[in-house]
Parts: structure tokens; C-alpha cells; sequence
């Protein structure tokens, strides 16, 4: 079988990595088509999956984003084209996988494709709209409840996992101390790990923001690691000084594993953390998805609602795994292929 799958976002390349060696390994050819966003081909690279660059980010409003899909889209099925059918004349794969990808779905049903969508936050209406009408399985946790999918025509589609699918991608990995050589931190003291909110500017209102305010609170108390969105948020934590900005994709998974504290305005990362067994704080403002809702109540996720309460303290590591939770991607790889069997 001959599998397309689109890498969108930078965390999609986690997400689908440990699925494109399960599918190599059963003896299926992967093809993988990946849009220049975040840090998306820098991981493909990282990671040694190979890929045909394809697309760029338009910008986060809405005819933007609309400019994209039209684009990325008509490009993508000029990629499909070009990389020939099958011999009998049909379409040139069995089956498109994405995580959220638009384009992707799109440009499948375009070429009379099956395809498979997932996500694990569902309150992305537009990105919804298209992806579950069109594809043919949507791959969700199945925490999310399945009449919040009905308005996005998902029902009899469904194909729901459990737990976090972070505790998918993260079964494998053996956490690499060298990430925090690489990065000038000492092991022996406090790691905070640090993902900025997508406001363009950090600092303008930096007494009287959250945000802000567990950023200095943290630099007081330990060693800071930053993963700004922008550049401008950059130049701006380089100004303020007092904490680790890496310059190139790092091994974040590694990263959040070793480290004593997340912080995040970022879903994925809150839940890497989660599955990874490290203590986390979420500052998402947006509206909350039922895979955060869980984790809150569980007591396995943290709102952060006064700075003041947050201490970066060296966390216990005794006891087997140090609160890990791993999950077979072979599970995962299924559900994804449910399309065609």
C-alpha cells in the first residue's frame, strides 16, 4: 500500500513520526509531503524523515488562511500528480493521513483518495468543517465527546484512542541528557521549560501580564528555557536577558522529560509534559477542549492562575518510569489506516 501523509506543523512531526516507521516496518511506502511553518522541516530533518517541501504559512486571518488552502492545495495535487499513479491507471495512493492538515483532505477528495484526519482539540471550527466532512475516519481521544464532533459531520467517522496521543509518540523515547549540554544548562540545579503565548510582544506589558510575571518569577528562582513563537518575541526575552533561547530546533520531548517545570500557552507541549510524568502549568486562554477539561480535573494538569503560586524546585525522579505513561503506536497506526482495513 502507498500512504501520503502531510506534515502541517511543527508538533505533527512528532506525532506522525513513530506512524511512518510502523507503516515502513509493515512494508508500506510512506510518502510525506511537509508545509515550511514553525519549525516543521527542521524536525523532518532532525528526525531523518525524508520529504518534498511544499507550501508556506499565509497568516493567521481568516482570508489568509483561505489563500493557503487554495494554494498549498493546488500544489499538493500537482506533487501527486507528478509522482505518477498506480499501473492500472488510478489514483496515486491508497490513502492521505494528516494531523489537522486542510490541505491534505482537500487534495485527496480532489483525487478520489480515502483519507484519515485527526486532532485531539475540537473547538478548531473552520479547520473542522472541511477535515471531518471530507475524510473518511477522524481519529480523536476518546475523552473529546463524540456529539461535540456531529456539527463537523464526523458521526460514523469516528475512530477514538485512549488517553493522550503524546502517550503515543513518547513511548519510545529515552530521554537524551545531551540536549541540556548542548543548551549550557547544569542537570544539578532547577530547569524551567517555557513556551510562549502567540501575542506578538512579550515584554510592552511585562508587569502587569501572567505570562510575564511567572517568566520573571521563574528567572528568579532557576535556569529558564524559552521557545518563542516569533522573532519579535525573541529579540525581546534576548533584551530582557536571564534566560536560555535555543537558536535551532532542539529535542523538546528530551527537554520537557529532564526538566523540573513546564509552562506553556501550547496544548502539545502541556500534554508531552503530562505524558512525560513532569509537572505542568497551562496558560491557554482560548476555550478549554475536553483533553484539557480531563487533565485539569485529574489533577495531572495544572491552570495557572497566580504567578506568585508557581515554584521551580528539583522534582523527585524516584519510582519506576517517574509517572510515565507509554502506549503502543501500533494502536495509534491502526486507527489512522481504518480507511482502507
Amino acid at each position: 500500500m502507498r500512504v501520503w501523509i502531510d506534515l502541517t506543523n511543527s508538533p505533527h512531526v512528532l506525532v506522525l513520526r513513530p506512524v511512518i516507521e510502523e507503516l515502513r516496518r509493515r512494508g508500506h511506502r510512506v510518502d510525506v509531503t511537509a508545509r515550511d511553518f514553525a519549525q516543521t522541516l527542521g524536525l523532518c530533518d532532525r528526525l531523518g524523515i525524508p520529504h518534498t517541501a511544499i507550501g508556506h504559512h499565509r497568516g493567521e486571518r481568516l482570508p489568509d488562511k483561505a489563500r493557503g488552502l487554495a494554494s498549498r492545495t493546488t500544489a499538493l495535487l500537482r506533487w501527486s500528480r507528478r509522482v505518477g499513479g498506480h499501473p492500472d491507471g488510478s489514483a496515486p495512493f491508497d490513502l492521505a493521513i494528516g494531523h489537522g492538515s486542510n490541505d491534505v483532505t482537500v487534495a485527496a477528495a480532489a483525487l478520489g483518495i480515502p483519507s484519515t484526519t485527526a486532532f485531539d482539540y475540537e473547538w478548531a471550527t473552520v479547520q473542522h468543517q472541511i477535515n471531518c466532512r471530507l475524510a473518511q475516519a477522524v481519529v480523536v481521544p476518546a475523552s473529546i465527546p463524540p456529539q461535540r464532533l456531529s456539527r463537523y459531520g464526523a458521526d460514523g467517522k469516528i475512530r477514538a484512542y485512549a488517553g493522550l496521543k503524546e502517550e503515543y509518540y513518547l513511548s519510545d523515547l529515552d530521554p537524551d541528557p545531551s540536549v541540556l549540554v548542548d543548551l549550557g544548562l547544569d542537570a544539578a540545579e532547577p530547569i524551567a521549560v517555557v513556551r510562549t503565548p502567540p501575542e506578538v510582544s512579550l515584554y510592552h506589558r511585562f508587569h502587569n501580564d501572567r505570562f510575564a510575571q511567572v517568566l520573571t518569577r521563574l528567572r528568579e528562582q532557576g535556569q529558564v528555557v524559552v521557545l518563542p513563537r516569533t522573532a519579535d518575541q525573541r529579540a525581546e526575552l534576548r533584551a530582557a536577558g536571564g534566560f536560555v533561547v535555543p537558536e535551532r530546533p532542539i529535542d523538546g520531548p528530551s527537554l520537557i522529560a529532564l526538566a523540573d517545570l513546564v509552562v506553556s500557552a501550547g496544548g502539545t507541549m502541556n500534554r508531552e509534559a503530562v505524558a512525560l510524568g513532569t509537572p505542568v502549568f497551562t496558560t491557554f486562554d482560548g476555550r478549554p477542549g475536553a483533553v484539557d477539561d480531563a487533565l485539569i480535573a485529574e489533577g495531572r494538569l495544572h491552570r495557572l492562575e497566580d504567578p506568585e503560586a508557581v515554584e521551580l524546585v528539583k522534582r523527585d525522579r524516584s519510582g519506576t518510569d517517574a509517572g510515565r505513561t507509554r502506549r503502543d503506536p501500533a494502536v495509534f497506526t491502526d486507527l489512522l489506516l481504518s480507511p482502507v482495513g
